[in-house]
């Protein structure tokens, strides 16, 4: 069997809030998406022409009308839709460490950097509205002058 990642979902009671970080903090764009039976967003990082470039789907909860979505995904614990659980953050490879830090001040997004040791990452990492921590890795090249210690 070969895995690749194809994409990871949150559950969320703020679309919204959802959408607004991931497009204008990750510069991912609103694409196309099944016709599920319960509210939610598709978030592609590139083509919208390929699903699989739709790397974070949101997933709305309507605490009026949960039905489509309990039938589908099958019923989760209302206080589980805050932070990650189990799954400790969700990492990107990306580039542009320079232009990235000024647009997360810009925006006065909270984040903090490590550099892995020996093997070649910088990583930044933050949190989106819903607690999830993601963390984008950069070239180590990219980090001169940046901070040191290990993450």
């Amino acid at each position: 069997m070969t895995l690749a990642l194809n994409h990871f979902s949150i559950r969320t009671t703020n679309l919204e809030a959802s959408r607004t970080f991931y497009e204008n903090v990750l510069g991912l764009s609103v694409g196309p998406r099944p016709p599920f039976p319960f509210p939610g967003l598709w978030l592609y990082a590139g083509d919208h022409d390929n699903y699989a470039n739709a790397v974070v789907h949101i997933i709305g909860i309507d605490p009026g009308d949960a039905q489509g979505l309990k039938g589908y995904l099958g019923d989760r614990d209302p206080h589980g839709t805050l932070g990650t659980g189990v799954v400790d953050h969700v990492a990107f490879f990306t580039s542009g460490l320079a232009k990235t830090l000024a647009h997360l001040r810009g925006l006065g997004v909270t984040f903090r950097e490590r550099m892995v040791p020996l093997i070649g990452l910088y990583q930044v990492f933050l949190d989106d509205p819903n607690g999830v921590v993601i963390e984008l890795n950069f070239p180590a090249a990219e980090a001169a002058g940046q901070p040191t210690a290990a993450g």
